[in-house]
């Protein structure tokens, strides 16, 4: 199932990137404009995998590298509960 925002988060464009809110909780996150890609892949229904190699051709790295930090805020942002799984809106 594609993952989404849960719901009670918002967001907002900056000029680095994306502030995400957890209205419920009251904090927010920062993310730069590789995070912002990562994210759009997700909630687009396409597979972090997916963001890895547009981030490794974008930026001409290899794609080893960038797979463990696009990996780590996949994890961050299921774990933080801003992203979930499903309908009913759980991780």
């Amino acid at each position: 199932m594609t993952p989404r925002l849960r719901d009670g988060v918002s967001f907002a464009q900056t000029e680095y990137g994306l502030a995400l809110l957890d209205e419920e909780r009251g904090s927010y996150w920062q993310l730069n404009s590789t995070g912002v890609q990562v994210l759009r892949a997700l909630l687009a229904g396409r597979p972090a995998e997916a963001a890895v190699r547009e981030l490794a051709d974008e930026y001409g790295v290899d794609a080893d590298s960038v797979h463990h930090d696009v990996q780590e805020l996949v994890a961050a942002l299921f774990a933080s509960g801003l992203l979930v799984r499903g309908e009913d809106g759980r991780p």
